[in-house]
């Protein structure tokens, strides 16, 4: 019973995830918006969701907690330097792998909510179901951002379905193999610290100023502000 509950819930945050996908193809014409409210959405889970779970879950004191998630944040910094050099070396253009690079982090990211809903279930299905709630409240925002990064770094319509169904199908696998293996859950909380340094480095230094590069517009910053503000409400009522 628990098992068919735990992968009903991550076919609902499946289904979420493709719904944000194609609402953000769907909106290309207006883009500068959507890359500003998922500039928002992005940063806000990593602070709003993320991290104060990574806090909430950790033997660890939170000032391991807080380097970890800084250590995420400059190891993706890292990895989006050493992509610039080689396309540079090479001639070749970078943005298609920073897209790439920043959907599979997304695509990372959905794997480990799926995990985490099955692993909050061994718990206690009160556990469960208040981290069902957080997970399904934003993984809409998970699809938007997985689309947008790909097609702000030059990536066509088909390959940004592509990544969207590799984002919807992530929470499933997770979910699947939650029911298998039993994880410590201090290393789960690590696990989410370095994903927020990762959100962070997306949001703050690609989605942010992709949105006010072609389009420094108010209707640009308040679309990142409602981004943000929405997500933090989502937070607030899942927990």
């Amino acid at each position: 019973m628990t098992a068919f509950l735990v992968m009903t819930i991550a076919l609902g945050a499946a289904a979420a995830t493709m719904l944000g996908g194609l609402a953000a193809l769907g909106l290309r014409e207006r883009l500068h918006l959507v890359l500003g409210f998922s500039a928002g959405a992005v940063i806000a889970v990593a602070f709003f969701d993320l991290l104060p779970e990574a806090l909430s879950l950790a033997a660890h004191p939170p000032r391991t907690v807080i380097a970890i998630a800084a250590l995420g944040f400059f190891l993706y910094l890292l990895f989006d330097r050493l992509v610039s050099l080689h396309g540079a070396r090479q001639g070749t253009s970078t943005s298609l792998w920073r897209g790439r690079i920043g959907a599979g982090s997304f695509s990372a990211h959905s794997l480990l909510d799926g995990f985490a809903i099955g692993i909050s279930f061994q718990a206690g299905q009160a556990v469960g179901f208040v981290v069902a709630a957080a997970v399904l409240v934003h993984d809409f925002s998970d699809g938007l951002n997985t689309v947008n990064v790909v097609v702000k770094n030059g990536g066509q319509r088909r390959s940004a379905m592509n990544w969207l169904v590799v984002d919807a199908l992530a929470p499933l696998a997770g979910a699947g193999i939650s029911l298998l293996v039993a994880p410590p859950r201090d290393m789960l909380a690590l696990l989410l610290a370095g994903f927020s340094g990762f959100f962070l480095y997306i949001g703050a230094s690609d989605l942010l100023p992709e949105s006010q590069r072609a389009f420094p517009r108010l209707w640009t910053t308040i679309a990142t502000l409602m981004g943000a503000g929405l997500l933090y409400l989502a937070t607030q009522f899942a927990f």
